[in-house]
């Protein structure tokens, strides 16, 4: 299974406490963020890697060259914002395989990629995606499914309140499924895709509750500080 990261964010509100780079590159304890996440890859066998970037690239690029710790790495470099579809429908071109695990740069979520691959197969799915149980969404978009696991609804962020579902930000994606329906270059995967064909596309959600942390908020940057020393990645 290849692998597609988005790195290309800006990183705003990380701006206060890392500047000058790209967020996948923030120091967690003395390492970049994007090594314990490609480490967390290589464990579950991920050989092929492509980097979505755009912000300050070549930071990214010049750090890790042509592969890390036997991991292949290609880059797909935005020459304009794409939105975050659009940079995913980018990075596809680079693929080898028929579909691709698709990860945030800026978070992890300690879920079983096998289970998770095997999920979307058995499923027959065009587009699934991890989700995190949270006894408090309010600062997330939230996400139900049916019995089935099918998504039959995306909310926004501050929408609910209370428990729920959020995107962990881990999809796997048919490579035919943006040419199959049409989506311009330039594209929201929240607005134009996920909201868009929910009801009419075979969406999953595959409920975990492993470990997930999002550095892109101040307070979980710091946090990662001392969670990392106790992570195996």
């Amino acid at each position: 299974m290849e692998t597609i990261i988005l790195a290309g964010g800006f990183g705003t509100r990380l701006q206060k406490v890392v500047k000058d780079l790209p967020k996948p590159m923030a120091l967690i304890n003395d390492r970049p963020f994007l090594e314990y996440l490609m480490n967390y890859l290589k464990n579950y066998g991920i050989k092929r890697v492509i980097l979505s970037l755009g912000y300050k690239h070549e930071i990214i690029k010049n750090h890790f060259q042509n592969s890390f710790n036997s991991i292949e790495i290609e880059y797909a470099v935005e020459k304009e914002a794409l939105g975050t579809g659009g940079g995913i429908k980018y990075a596809f071109d680079l693929l080898k395989g028929d579909s691709a695990l698709v990860v945030n740069g800026d978070t992890l979520f300690d879920i079983d990629l096998k289970k998770f691959i095997d999920f979307h197969n058995n499923k027959k799915s065009a587009f699934s995606i991890a989700l995190r149980f949270l006894d408090n969404v309010e600062r997330f978009g939230t996400v139900e499914i049916d019995k089935q696991n099918r998504i039959t609804d995306f909310h926004e962020k501050n929408a609910q309140k209370g428990k729920g579902y959020i995107n962990g930000g881990v999809y796997l994606i048919n490579k035919n499924f943006f040419d199959e329906l049409g989506f311009a270059d330039k594209f929201s995967i929240e607005k134009d895709c996920f909201e868009k064909f929910y009801k009419t596309e075979k969406f999953y959600g595959f409920p975990a509750d492993d470990y997930f942390i999002d550095i892109g908020i101040p307070e979980d940057f710091i946090k990662a500080q001392d969670d990392f020393k106790r992570f195996e990645y």
